[in-house]
């Protein structure tokens, strides 16, 4: 049961391999909205952290900021193959017979996505076309025929710890796909091992001992996965990641928590 440490550069670099992977081709693009500590802000700082309750409900309605500034868009299936961004990576594959594929919204300046674990059979486009429809909107994404209902239950591997950390990556990244916008939640968080020199947090709970990634097996099966973030657009914090997976498979139960707030350093 004991803990392996992972190298942030490592973890860097297997997120920015799925994050090239599942990027979108320029024709379903919308320009960047990747902020920095630079930035202006985009809303006002938090008092408490308790303004920072929605920031990683993924996929839940906290996303949809404003579904009227997007009531031009549609949804539409993207070119983008999900499951390329499992060819290079360590101890993952996508199960036998079952495929990954995408739809995303656009508008003018903001987009979302989703991404959809199929029966290979049913993947084609004409098939994954047929559940589009002008009165589906931000809130309703189309969900194709026999999809299953987590995509990483699509996922299978060999169990190691190494596997388990980049399954909390991917899981995550996939939950971005499409995103732009007032819709990004994942791109705006940066991986850390310690604080960055030039922010203070203010702590609500008990400061960690360690930031380093982290990801343990227990002696039935079950792993846990454990990693901060720095989210970088205001409201600016620092989050504290836990993952945890059942024996029998990679559908996870997960804890996305800020355990301070964020200020420049003066």
């Amino acid at each position: 049961m004991s803990i392996q440490k992972f190298p942030l550069t490592t973890i860097q670099k297997v997120r920015q391999y799925i994050q090239s992977a599942l990027v979108l081709p320029e024709s379903e693009q919308q320009p960047p909205s990747t902020k920095t500590f630079e930035d202006d802000n985009e809303v006002p700082e938090p008092e408490s952290l308790d303004a920072l309750g929605d920031l990683f409900k993924f996929g839940g309605p906290s996303e949809i900021l404003d579904s009227s500034a997007s009531a031009s868009g549609r949804w539409l299936v993207s070119a983008v193959n999900p499951a390329d961004a499992l060819i290079r990576l360590p101890g993952l594959t996508l199960k036998e017979g079952l495929r990954l594929v995408g739809y995303i919204y656009r508008s003018e300046k903001n987009g979302k996505g989703v991404v959809w674990a199929v029966p290979e059979v049913l993947s084609v486009t004409a098939e994954l076309e047929k559940v589009l429809s002008d009165e589906l909107d931000l809130t309703h994404p189309p969900q194709p025929n026999q999809a299953l209902k987590d995509v990483m239950e699509s996922i299978e591997g060999d169990r190691s710890v190494v596997s388990f950390m980049v399954a909390s990556i991917l899981r995550r990244e996939m939950l971005e796909f499409g995103s732009a916008g007032k819709h990004c939640r994942w791109t705006h968080h940066r991986l850390i091992d310690g604080i960055p020199n030039t922010i203070v947090p203010d702590w609500r709970t008990a400061p960690p001992q360690e930031f380093a990634p982290r990801a343990r097996i227990f002696p039935d099966g079950r792993a846990a996965v454990e990693f901060f973030t720095c989210r970088v657009a205001a409201p600016t914090a620092i989050f504290r990641h836990i993952d945890q997976y059942p024996a029998d498979s990679y559908v996870v139960n997960s804890l996305d928590r800020a355990i301070a707030l964020v200020h420049r350093r003066s």
